[in-house]
Protein backbone atom coordinates (compact mmCIF):
# COMPACT_ATOMS: atom_id res chain seq x y z
CA UNK A 1 0.00 0.00 0.00
CA UNK A 2 1.57 3.60 -0.73
CA UNK A 3 0.28 6.95 0.24
CA UNK A 4 0.89 10.22 -1.26
CA UNK A 5 0.77 13.74 0.33
CA UNK A 6 -1.42 16.77 -0.50
CA UNK A 7 1.31 18.63 -1.80
CA UNK A 8 4.65 18.03 -3.67
CA UNK A 9 8.25 18.52 -1.43
CA UNK A 10 10.63 18.05 -4.16
CA UNK A 11 10.86 21.82 -4.79
CA UNK A 12 11.35 22.69 -1.14
CA UNK A 13 9.05 24.55 1.51
CA UNK A 14 7.33 27.64 1.80
CA UNK A 15 8.54 30.48 4.40
CA UNK A 16 5.46 29.39 6.73
CA UNK A 17 6.18 25.83 6.63
CA UNK A 18 9.79 26.47 7.94
CA UNK A 19 8.37 28.84 10.40
CA UNK A 20 6.24 25.76 11.43
CA UNK A 21 9.00 23.72 11.76
CA UNK A 22 10.93 25.94 13.97
CA UNK A 23 8.09 26.73 15.83
CA UNK A 24 7.35 23.25 16.92
CA UNK A 25 10.91 22.00 17.44
CA UNK A 26 11.02 25.56 20.36
CA UNK A 27 7.96 23.31 21.87
CA UNK A 28 9.00 19.92 21.69
CA UNK A 29 12.64 21.05 22.85
CA UNK A 30 10.74 22.25 26.16
CA UNK A 31 9.40 19.29 26.34
CA UNK A 32 13.03 18.19 27.56
CA UNK A 33 12.67 20.25 30.56
CA UNK A 34 8.64 19.03 31.22
CA UNK A 35 9.73 15.42 31.70
CA UNK A 36 12.87 15.64 33.12
CA UNK A 37 11.46 17.50 36.02
CA UNK A 38 8.04 14.85 35.94
CA UNK A 39 10.46 11.93 35.19
CA UNK A 40 11.87 12.24 38.72
CA UNK A 41 8.59 11.38 40.77
CA UNK A 42 6.23 10.14 38.32
CA UNK A 43 6.54 6.28 36.76
CA UNK A 44 7.04 6.58 32.69
CA UNK A 45 3.49 5.11 31.93
CA UNK A 46 1.66 7.37 34.11
CA UNK A 47 3.61 10.05 32.67
CA UNK A 48 2.45 9.19 28.99
CA UNK A 49 -0.76 8.37 30.13
CA UNK A 50 -0.94 11.71 32.07
CA UNK A 51 0.41 13.28 28.85
CA UNK A 52 -2.29 12.48 26.28
CA UNK A 53 -5.37 12.30 28.75
CA UNK A 54 -4.87 15.81 29.33
CA UNK A 55 -4.14 16.60 26.29
CA UNK A 56 -6.81 14.90 24.72
CA UNK A 57 -9.81 16.75 27.24
CA UNK A 58 -7.88 20.06 25.83
CA UNK A 59 -8.26 19.31 22.33
CA UNK A 60 -12.01 18.38 22.80
CA UNK A 61 -12.91 21.64 24.31
CA UNK A 62 -10.95 23.26 21.48
CA UNK A 63 -13.02 21.43 19.23
CA UNK A 64 -16.59 22.06 20.73
CA UNK A 65 -15.06 25.86 21.13
CA UNK A 66 -13.99 26.32 17.08
CA UNK A 67 -17.21 24.02 16.10
CA UNK A 68 -14.85 21.21 14.47
CA UNK A 69 -16.61 18.25 13.62
CA UNK A 70 -15.24 14.88 15.75
CA UNK A 71 -17.34 12.66 13.39
CA UNK A 72 -13.90 11.64 11.70
CA UNK A 73 -12.80 10.30 15.37
CA UNK A 74 -15.64 7.89 15.98
CA UNK A 75 -15.88 6.91 11.88
CA UNK A 76 -12.26 5.97 12.11
CA UNK A 77 -11.48 4.57 15.50
CA UNK A 78 -9.54 1.68 14.21
CA UNK A 79 -7.61 3.82 12.66
CA UNK A 80 -6.94 6.50 15.65
CA UNK A 81 -5.81 3.39 17.81
CA UNK A 82 -2.95 2.13 15.45
CA UNK A 83 -1.86 5.63 14.81
CA UNK A 84 -1.62 6.60 18.56
CA UNK A 85 -0.09 3.41 19.29
CA UNK A 86 2.62 4.34 16.96
CA UNK A 87 3.17 8.07 17.44
CA UNK A 88 2.14 8.07 21.19
CA UNK A 89 2.06 4.41 23.57
CA UNK A 90 5.29 3.26 22.01
CA UNK A 91 7.62 6.03 21.05
CA UNK A 92 6.42 7.87 24.64
CA UNK A 93 6.81 4.59 26.39
CA UNK A 94 10.27 3.92 24.91
CA UNK A 95 11.36 7.24 25.15
CA UNK A 96 10.57 8.07 29.02
CA UNK A 97 12.02 4.75 29.54
CA UNK A 98 15.63 5.46 27.88
CA UNK A 99 15.56 8.40 29.76
CA UNK A 100 15.60 6.75 33.37
CA UNK A 101 19.24 5.06 32.12
CA UNK A 102 20.41 7.94 29.01
CA UNK A 103 22.03 11.28 29.69
CA UNK A 104 19.75 13.65 28.00
CA UNK A 105 22.38 14.43 25.03
CA UNK A 106 22.79 11.08 24.19
CA UNK A 107 19.05 10.56 24.15
CA UNK A 108 18.30 14.19 21.74
CA UNK A 109 20.91 12.68 19.05
CA UNK A 110 19.55 8.90 18.97
CA UNK A 111 15.99 10.72 18.37
CA UNK A 112 17.61 12.96 15.61
CA UNK A 113 17.95 10.14 14.08
CA UNK A 114 13.91 9.85 13.13
CA UNK A 115 14.36 11.91 9.68
CA UNK A 116 16.92 8.88 8.18
CA UNK A 117 14.53 5.95 9.39
CA UNK A 118 11.35 8.36 8.20
CA UNK A 119 12.77 8.68 4.76
CA UNK A 120 13.96 5.03 4.65
CA UNK A 121 10.40 3.82 5.00
CA UNK A 122 8.82 6.79 2.97
CA UNK A 123 10.98 5.46 -0.12
CA UNK A 124 9.66 1.95 0.53
CA UNK A 125 5.63 2.94 1.34
CA UNK A 126 5.03 5.95 -0.78
CA UNK A 127 4.66 7.16 -4.38
CA UNK A 128 6.00 10.82 -3.50
CA UNK A 129 8.79 10.84 -1.36
CA UNK A 130 11.35 9.43 -2.76
CA UNK A 131 15.25 8.92 -1.72
CA UNK A 132 17.40 11.52 -2.83
CA UNK A 133 20.95 12.62 -2.10
CA UNK A 134 20.22 16.09 -0.88
CA UNK A 135 18.09 15.02 2.16
CA UNK A 136 20.20 12.40 2.72
CA UNK A 137 23.26 14.45 3.01
CA UNK A 138 21.39 17.14 4.83
CA UNK A 139 20.31 14.59 7.15
CA UNK A 140 23.65 13.19 7.86
CA UNK A 141 24.74 17.04 8.27
CA UNK A 142 21.83 17.60 10.70
CA UNK A 143 22.38 14.65 13.03
CA UNK A 144 26.21 15.48 13.11
CA UNK A 145 25.41 18.62 13.67
CA UNK A 146 23.15 17.51 16.76
CA UNK A 147 25.87 15.24 18.17
CA UNK A 148 28.97 18.31 18.18
CA UNK A 149 26.52 20.51 20.12
CA UNK A 150 25.81 17.67 22.39
CA UNK A 151 30.13 18.02 22.72
CA UNK A 152 31.64 16.21 25.60
CA UNK A 153 28.62 15.90 27.77
CA UNK A 154 28.12 12.89 24.75
CA UNK A 155 31.32 11.25 25.25
CA UNK A 156 30.33 10.85 29.18
CA UNK A 157 26.47 9.49 27.88
CA UNK A 158 27.99 6.86 25.52
CA UNK A 159 28.88 4.43 28.44
CA UNK A 160 24.98 4.04 29.02
CA UNK A 161 22.74 0.62 28.39
CA UNK A 162 22.55 -1.18 25.38
CA UNK A 163 18.60 -1.86 26.13
CA UNK A 164 18.15 2.28 26.69
CA UNK A 165 19.29 3.58 23.77
CA UNK A 166 17.63 0.65 21.95
CA UNK A 167 14.66 2.10 23.23
CA UNK A 168 15.11 5.19 21.84
CA UNK A 169 15.89 3.96 18.60
CA UNK A 170 12.62 1.73 18.99
CA UNK A 171 10.81 5.10 19.31
CA UNK A 172 12.22 6.55 16.35
CA UNK A 173 11.83 4.08 14.16
CA UNK A 174 8.03 4.00 15.49
CA UNK A 175 7.63 7.87 14.53
CA UNK A 176 8.59 7.18 11.51
CA UNK A 177 6.00 4.34 10.67
CA UNK A 178 3.69 7.20 12.47
CA UNK A 179 4.37 9.98 10.70
CA UNK A 180 3.63 7.92 6.98
CA UNK A 181 0.73 6.48 7.96
CA UNK A 182 -0.41 9.81 9.59
CA UNK A 183 -0.63 10.73 5.79
CA UNK A 184 -4.10 9.11 5.54
CA UNK A 185 -5.70 11.99 7.48
CA UNK A 186 -4.65 14.68 5.51
CA UNK A 187 -8.76 15.16 4.82
CA UNK A 188 -8.78 15.39 8.72
CA UNK A 189 -9.10 18.86 10.02
CA UNK A 190 -5.23 18.34 11.99
CA UNK A 191 -7.00 19.49 15.32
CA UNK A 192 -9.09 16.53 15.04
CA UNK A 193 -6.45 14.45 13.69
CA UNK A 194 -4.73 15.17 16.99
CA UNK A 195 -7.73 14.93 19.62
CA UNK A 196 -8.63 11.54 17.69
CA UNK A 197 -4.83 10.07 18.22
CA UNK A 198 -5.01 11.30 21.54
CA UNK A 199 -8.37 9.75 22.56
CA UNK A 200 -7.01 6.61 21.29
CA UNK A 201 -3.85 6.80 23.32
CA UNK A 202 -5.85 7.15 26.63
CA UNK A 203 -8.01 3.79 25.51
CA UNK A 204 -4.50 1.98 25.71
CA UNK A 205 -2.50 3.74 27.99
CA UNK A 206 -5.33 3.49 31.14
CA UNK A 207 -5.18 -0.13 31.31
CA UNK A 208 -1.59 -0.56 31.05
CA UNK A 209 -0.90 2.17 33.78
CA UNK A 210 -3.27 0.15 35.90
CA UNK A 211 -1.56 -3.08 35.91
CA UNK A 212 1.86 -1.72 35.57
CA UNK A 213 1.69 1.25 37.61
CA UNK A 214 -1.33 0.38 40.36
CA UNK A 215 -3.25 3.59 41.67
CA UNK A 216 -0.99 4.62 44.04
CA UNK A 217 1.21 7.01 41.67
CA UNK A 218 -1.94 8.32 40.43
CA UNK A 219 -1.91 11.32 42.42
CA UNK A 220 1.18 11.45 44.84
CA UNK A 221 2.82 13.66 42.45
CA UNK A 222 3.98 17.34 44.13
CA UNK A 223 2.94 20.82 42.44
CA UNK A 224 5.92 21.27 40.92
CA UNK A 225 5.56 17.82 38.72
CA UNK A 226 2.09 18.41 38.34
CA UNK A 227 2.94 21.88 36.74
CA UNK A 228 5.40 20.74 34.68
CA UNK A 229 2.76 17.37 33.25
CA UNK A 230 0.46 20.26 32.66
CA UNK A 231 2.95 22.39 30.58
CA UNK A 232 3.94 18.58 28.90
CA UNK A 233 0.10 17.62 27.72
CA UNK A 234 -1.06 21.43 27.08
CA UNK A 235 2.24 23.03 25.07
CA UNK A 236 3.99 20.27 23.79
CA UNK A 237 1.45 17.68 23.05
CA UNK A 238 -1.91 19.24 22.63
CA UNK A 239 -0.25 22.37 20.38
CA UNK A 240 2.38 20.65 19.13
CA UNK A 241 -0.19 18.36 17.25
CA UNK A 242 -2.20 20.60 15.67
CA UNK A 243 1.04 21.87 14.31
CA UNK A 244 2.42 18.52 13.27
CA UNK A 245 -0.43 17.43 11.57
CA UNK A 246 -0.74 20.71 9.83
CA UNK A 247 3.28 20.13 8.66
CA UNK A 248 2.27 16.36 7.46
CA UNK A 249 -0.30 17.21 4.92
CA UNK A 250 1.38 20.43 3.81
CA UNK A 251 4.99 19.04 3.06
CA UNK A 252 5.24 15.58 3.20
CA UNK A 253 6.47 13.16 6.08
CA UNK A 254 10.08 13.42 5.65
CA UNK A 255 10.08 17.20 5.92
CA UNK A 256 7.49 16.51 8.64
CA UNK A 257 10.77 14.87 10.62
CA UNK A 258 13.17 17.00 9.94
CA UNK A 259 11.57 19.01 13.57
CA UNK A 260 13.78 16.62 15.62
CA UNK A 261 16.85 17.93 14.54
CA UNK A 262 15.55 21.16 15.50
CA UNK A 263 14.54 19.71 19.06
CA UNK A 264 18.09 19.92 20.37
CA UNK A 265 19.07 23.97 19.36
CA UNK A 266 15.47 24.78 20.97
CA UNK A 267 16.58 23.05 24.04
CA UNK A 268 20.25 24.25 24.68
CA UNK A 269 18.40 27.91 23.69
CA UNK A 270 16.23 27.61 26.24
CA UNK A 271 18.56 26.52 28.55
CA UNK A 272 20.18 29.60 28.08
CA UNK A 273 17.70 32.37 28.09
CA UNK A 274 15.99 30.84 31.17
CA UNK A 275 18.76 28.96 32.93
CA UNK A 276 21.33 30.94 32.02
CA UNK A 277 23.51 28.65 30.83
CA UNK A 278 26.40 29.48 28.91
CA UNK A 279 26.48 28.64 25.32
CA UNK A 280 29.87 26.71 24.47
CA UNK A 281 31.40 27.53 20.94
CA UNK A 282 31.14 24.28 19.98
CA UNK A 283 27.41 23.95 20.54
CA UNK A 284 27.23 27.07 18.43
CA UNK A 285 29.38 25.10 15.68
CA UNK A 286 27.01 22.12 16.37
CA UNK A 287 23.56 24.79 15.66
CA UNK A 288 25.22 26.44 12.17
CA UNK A 289 25.80 22.67 11.11
CA UNK A 290 22.42 21.70 11.51
CA UNK A 291 20.95 25.16 10.04
CA UNK A 292 23.36 23.97 6.97
CA UNK A 293 21.60 20.19 6.79
CA UNK A 294 18.21 21.93 6.77
CA UNK A 295 19.07 24.03 3.90
CA UNK A 296 20.53 21.11 1.58
CA UNK A 297 17.29 18.89 2.57
CA UNK A 298 15.54 21.52 1.64
CA UNK A 299 17.54 21.66 -1.62
CA UNK A 300 16.02 25.10 -2.96
CA UNK A 301 18.83 27.31 -2.82
CA UNK A 302 21.16 24.84 -4.58
CA UNK A 303 17.87 24.40 -7.73
CA UNK A 304 18.79 28.14 -7.85
CA UNK A 305 22.15 28.67 -8.31
CA UNK A 306 22.27 25.70 -10.67
CA UNK A 307 19.32 27.56 -12.69
CA UNK A 308 21.54 30.49 -12.92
Amino acid sequence: MTFTSSKPTSDGMSARSWALILLLGAIWGASFFFARIAIAEMPPLTLVFYRVAIAAMALHVYLAATGISCRPITDRAGQFLILATLNNVIPFSLIFIGQTALGAGLAAVLNATTPFWTIIIANMLTDDERISWNKIAGIAAGVGGTAIMIGPGLLADLGGPAWAKFAILGATVSYAFAVIYAKRFKDVAPAATAAGQLTASCVIMLPLVLVVDGTASLFSASLPVWSAVMALALVSTALAYILYFTLISTVGATNASLVTLVVPVSAILLGALFLAERLELYELAGMALIGLGLVVTDGRLFKRRKEK
